[in-house]
C-alpha cells in the first residue's frame, strides 16, 4: 500500500527535458451510476501539465472536459487510476492539512459566471471568503488592501466591493470569479469554457487577465474549451477528447500543422472562416467512429515522436508515424470547385456524400430482412438491435419495418380467430 505524505512538496518530479511535472492523471476512468445504468464518462485518460504552462482540453459538449477538471478539484471521484499534484496523489481520501494545501493551490474558474457567485453575498465577501478560510492575511487592513489590489487588477473598482453579483454584466461577473480565484494565489487554476458565455471584445480581456496573472504569479492553467480558434492563440499544448477518451495531444502549431486523428480534423475544419464567400465554400469534414476497427486490437495513446501522442490501434500508429514522417503540413480546410458551387444539389449535398461513403459495404437494407422479420418478428427486432449496434442503420430499419408488420398482422389474425371463437360458442 502506497504511503500517503502529509504535506505536499515545493516542487514536483522532473522529466527528461527538466520540466517540472505539476499535475499528471495516470489511467484516470471516471464514471456515474450503478450496474446497466453506469455510464463511464471518462476512460483510460492520462497526461501531464508543467509548470507554468497553459493546457487546453477542448471537444465537443459531453466529452469528458468538464469531468476531469472536477475530479483535479476532488468534486468528481476516480472509479479507477490516480491523479497526482507535484507527484503526491490527491484523488483518494486525504489527511486534513494536506487537503487544506490541494484545495488552497488548485482553484478553479466556473463556465457561468452568474450561477457560480452567491447572489446574496457582496463582491467583497466572494473575493475574501478564501483569504477568511485559510487566514491569510495578517489584519483586517491587510485583508482589505488584498482585495481591493485584486479588484483593481481585473479592471474592476473598489466601489463595486459593496454591490451584489445581479448589479454586474456577464464579463464583470466573470472577473469577479477570476479575482475570487486568483487572491488565493494559486499554482494550478482549472478554466472551464471561461469565455465561452461572453461577448467577443469581453473575451479577448478575460484572455489577456488570465495571460497577465500567469505572467506575474506563473500560474499554470488547464484550460477547458470547446473552440480551438481560441485555444490555438493560448496553449503550450492542446489534448483532444472524443467520449471520454484522449485521442490527441501535442504542442498547439504542432497539432494545427499535423492533426492525425480523423476527430481533430473534423474539429479544425468546424473553426469558421471570417469570410463569407469561403465560409460558403468550405467543405466540413463529419466524424465517424465506424472507420475506426478495434475488433482485434485495442487502442491506446502513443508517442509517434515530436512529442505528438495519438490514439490508435497498432496499424493506424504506423499510419499516423508515416505522414508525420513526410513532414509535411496537412491540409484540414477544403474547398468546393467552382464546378460545385454551381451546381444546387451539391451545395448543401458535401457532408451528406461523405457520410454515405462512409456507410458499411453491406448495409444494403434488402427486402430479404423485411421479409424474414415478417414471419418470424421476435428474430426480426433481435437482428435489428445487432445491425443497429454495428451501424448498420439501413438494415436496422428493414427488420423493424418487418417486425412491426408481423405483430401487427399477427395481432389481426389471433383477434379475427378469437372472435370467431367467442361467436360460435355463444
Amino acid at each position: 500500500m502506497e504511503k500517503q505524505s502529509k504535506l505536499l512538496p515545493d516542487t514536483g518530479p522532473v522529466d527528461d527535458q527538466g520540466r517540472e511535472i505539476l499535475l499528471e492523471l495516470e489511467h484516470v476512468d471516471i464514471s456515474f451510476g450503478k450496474g446497466s445504468d453506469q455510464v463511464r464518462a471518462v476512460k483510460d485518460a492520462s497526461f501531464c501539465i508543467y509548470k507554468g504552462e497553459t493546457f487546453s482540453l477542448v471537444g465537443e459538449s459531453g466529452s469528458g472536459k468538464t469531468t476531469i477538471g472536477r475530479a483535479v478539484i476532488r468534486v468528481n471521484p476516480c472509479s479507477g487510476g490516480r491523479i497526482l499534484y507535484k507527484g503526491v496523489p490527491i484523488s483518494g481520501k486525504l489527511s486534513k492539512g494536506l487537503e487544506r494545501q490541494v484545495i488552497r493551490s488548485i482553484q478553479m474558474v466556473f463556465q457561468d459566471p452568474a450561477a457560480c457567485l452567491n447572489e446574496r453575498a457582496t463582491v467583497e465577501y466572494i473575493i475574501s471568503e478564501g483569504l477568511y478560510n485559510f487566514h491569510l492575511y495578517e489584519n483586517e487592513a491587510d485583508r482589505r488592501q488584498k482585495v481591493e489590489q485584486i479588484i483593481r487588477h481585473v479592471g474592476l473598482l473598489p466601489e463595486h466591493l459593496t454591490r451584489y453579483p445581479h448589479e454586474f454584466s456577464g464579463g464583470q461577473r466573470q472577473r469577479i470569479g477570476l479575482a475570487r480565484a486568483m487572491v488565493m494565489r494559486p499554482e494550478l487554476v482549472i478554466a472551464d469554457e471561461p469565455i465561452s458565455a461572453l461577448d467577443v471584445s469581453v473575451r479577448a480581456q478575460v484572455l489577456n487577465l488570465m495571460k497577465q496573472f500567469q505572467q506575474e504569479q506563473n500560474v499554470t492553467y488547464l484550460f477547458i474549451a470547446h473552440d480551438l480558434s481560441i485555444v490555438r492563440f493560448i496553449s503550450d499544448r492542446i489534448g483532444v477528447i472524443y467520449k471520454g477518451d484522449i485521442v490527441e495531444i501535442a504542442e498547439a502549431e504542432e497539432l494545427f500543422a499535423y492533426p492525425l486523428h480523423p476527430y481533430t480534423r473534423s474539429l479544425i475544419s468546424a473553426i469558421p472562416i471570417p469570410d463569407p464567400k469561403l465560409e460558403k465554400s468550405k467543405v466540413l469534414l463529419t466524424y465517424d467512429p465506424a472507420v475506426h476497427d478495434y475488433s482485434r486490437e485495442q487502442p491506446k495513446l502513443t508517442d509517434i515522436g515530436n512529442g505528438h501522442l495519438v490514439f490508435g490501434s497498432g496499424e493506424e500508429l504506423r499510419q499516423y508515424r508515416a505522414i508525420r514522417e513526410k513532414n509535411v503540413p496537412l491540409k484540414t480546410v477544403l474547398f468546393k470547385t467552382q464546378e460545385q458551387q454551381n451546381v444546387p444539389e451539391q451545395r448543401t449535398g458535401t457532408v451528406e456524400r461523405q457520410e454515405r461513403s462512409e456507410r458499411p459495404v453491406y448495409d444494403t437494407g434488402s427486402r430479404w430482412y423485411t421479409a424474414g422479420a415478417f414471419l418470424l418478428p421476435p428474430i426480426g427486432f433481435i437482428a435489428g438491435a445487432v445491425f443497429r449496434r454495428f451501424r448498420y442503420m439501413r438494415c436496422y430499419h428493414a427488420c423493424k419495418r418487418g417486425a412491426v408488420a408481423g405483430l401487427v398482422t399477427l395481432g389481426a389474425i389471433a383477434g379475427t380467430f378469437c372472435a370467431a371463437l367467442l361467436l360460435s360458442v355463444l
